[in-house]
């Protein structure tokens, strides 16, 4: 079966231009990458090209040094931002001994200062990303990119760091990746490793492939005409803005097609007929809205805020207009959030009174509900086939202006295309794998929004989590099982969202709770909210509560239970 969503062909010859790694690590030993080859079971670098990987070697000049305390200025388990004069760092004492890295989150810049410190990493306060103290790496997600390290020594009792000032001013790093050796030709019908779909799952998968060894060809498809971009700005930002890139690799050759798989030819047919074989299929293609009926759907100012154009029409057409969203979604509520204070009007209508009752209970959802919802209908006023949409009627009888109509009612797994491929799809819709995220068919893995997966912290029942940060998972995860070295899933999921000025942070797996335990004063939203099942935590969420959500996630990350009666 052929989908019909114009598609795009990534060739990944080199996931982004080669890193130049640092001679010294932060300790002064040698880098850890400089005696490392890549290994890997589906493509291996030689010793040549290791030994070829091409090393930056600073002069003193580009090196900043100071004293920034006395030993005994810090607690072990103790976290405290410095001041180098070039740049800051984080500097931090455990079991004794120092470590500095970056202070600030590469993924969107909050102070690690205010994080969670826990057995030998760091964890965000924001949306939950960790990093290992020692080496800096990222070992959970969401992000891409790495913290750099600097160079710890003590003297006559003083704290004494050595940095970088380039990795000062950056504040990440990304991992070094491995070259692509075979031969490149854009019309070779054959992939060692195919990968539908370029949202963050798809886009860790890549990465994580070239990170750890992987040399042989790597293509990627997508429905997007954009390189991979960060989609979660699009509702929480609604601004005028274009492509937001996580990564912007150095050539994209672009083909229109839409995709069918086969797999027991093992391979994929574009809608110009040409066809890719492949030996790994990786299938990441996320959701698409859920179809709503209205009179008129050909109208011009109604979005489902997919794209960044849909975002950036959004923004023009809500400007000092009537602006209605519909669906009382996270997507709903951001985008009303967004346009509070550039339209002149925001309507927020859904079938439910409360948004978000059942994810985060009916007295959060109260108190972050700011304009009412009532059941609803659509009737366009003009023609039969009108231009552009002019007011929404609710069932009340209720008239809305409406300049620019946004419909966030849900979305659904853009699976469609696997109907007959082979892979199995259940009645919802999703695909279910195992907890290497291989589908019922060898070879052939899947992630992000369309799975339903073995989730420890319900027993390995299989649940589907939409999460932006889970798909960074699934994506890092199906690498590593495509390459030999299976591993499991043991993250706690993570999400976050942006309204009315204030951040909604939220870890765990809620579904099913019977009963919520909140604490701080939920009408001035500050507060965190316990989600219990029987007498286990099973999820919090907090506003202005930072980093209660991250210190949970930690503590459910280890594998200890929180019981109610501890929060109580």
């Amino acid at each position: 079966m052929v989908c019909p969503a114009v598609e795009v062909k990534v060739e990944l010859t080199l996931l982004e231009k080669d890193k130049e790694a640092d001679v010294m690590s932060p300790n002064g030993k040698a880098s850890p990458f400089s005696d490392c080859r890549p290994n890997g079971a589906l493509g291996h670098s030689s010793d040549e090209d290791a030994a070829a990987a091409p090393l930056r070697l600073y002069k003193p000049r580009d090196y900043v040094e100071a004293s920034v305390c006395h030993v005994k200025d810090m607690e072990n388990g103790q976290m405290r931002e410095v001041d180098l004069g070039s740049g800051r760092a984080l500097l931090i004492k455990e079991h004794g001994d120092f470590s500095a890295i970056g202070h600030k989150c590469p993924h969107y810049g909050a102070p690690l200062v205010k994080g969670v410190l826990s057995k030998g990493h760091v964890r965000c306060p924001w949306h939950g990303a960790c990093f290992n103290i020692a080496t800096g790496d990222i070992e959970d997600f969401p992000g891409l990119d790495s913290l750099p390290t600097f160079q710890v020594r003590v003297e006559k009792d003083k704290v004494i760091i050595r940095a970088n000032k380039q990795d000062l001013q950056s504040q990440k790093r990304s991992k070094a990746m491995a070259r692509c050796s075979a031969v490149i030709n854009s019309s070779t019908g054959f992939s060692h490793i195919l990968i539908v779909g370029s949202g963050p799952a798809g886009l860790v998968c890549a990465e994580t492939l070239r990170q750890e060894g992987f040399t042989d060809r790597i293509v990627m498809c997508t429905m997007d005409k954009y390189p991979p971009y960060d989609r979660p700005k699009l509702s929480k930002v609604c601004t005028e803005i274009q492509n937001t890139p996580q990564r912007l690799h150095k050539d994209y050759p672009h083909k229109d097609f839409a995709v069918a798989v086969d797999v027991k030819t093992k391979a994929v047919t574009f809608q110009d007929g040409s066809r890719m074989e492949y030996r790994k299929l990786f299938i990441a293609t996320g959701s698409k809205p859920k179809p709503m009926n209205y009179k008129g759907q050909d109208v011009r100012n109604v979005f489902h805020l997919r794209t960044p154009e849909d975002a950036n029409n959004v923004a023009r057409l809500a400007n000092n207009k009537n602006a209605v969203i519909v669906g009382t979604s996270f997507v709903g509520m951001e985008v009303a959030a967004a346009l509070t204070d550039k339209a002149h009007s925001v309507s927020i209508i859904g079938i439910e009174a409360v948004p978000f009752r059942k994810a985060l209970g009916e007295k959060v959802g109260k108190a972050i509900m700011k304009v009412g919802s009532h059941p609803w209908e659509i009737y366009p006023t003009t023609s039969r086939t009108p231009s552009s949409l002019k007011e929404v009627v609710l069932k009340s009888g209720k008239v809305l202006r409406a300049d620019v109509c946004i419909i966030g009612t849900g979305s659904g797994p853009a699976t469609g295309f696997l109907k007959q491929s082979g892979v199995h799809v259940d009645s919802k819709g999703f695909v279910p794998v195992n907890k290497t995220m291989q589908t019922n068919v060898d070879g052939v893995y899947a992630g992000g929004d369309i799975v339903t997966f073995p989730f420890p912290g319900r027993s390995n029942k299989k649940v589907n989590i939409p999460h932006w940060q889970m798909a960074h998972v699934h994506g890092r995860v199906a690498a590593l099982g495509m390459m030999g070295r299976p591993t499991e899933i043991k993250t706690v999921p993570y999400f976050w969202s942006a309204m009315f000025g204030k951040s909604l942070r939220y870890a765990g797996y809620g579904e099913g709770f019977d009963d919520v335990v909140i604490q701080g004063d939920v009408d001035e939203l500050k507060f965190v909210a316990f989600y219990t099942r029987s007498e286990e935590v099973v999820a919090v969420a907090s506003m202005n509560y930072d980093p209660i959500v991250s210190r949970v996630a930690e503590v459910l990350g280890s594998g200890k239970t929180i019981r109610k009666r501890d929060v109580e």
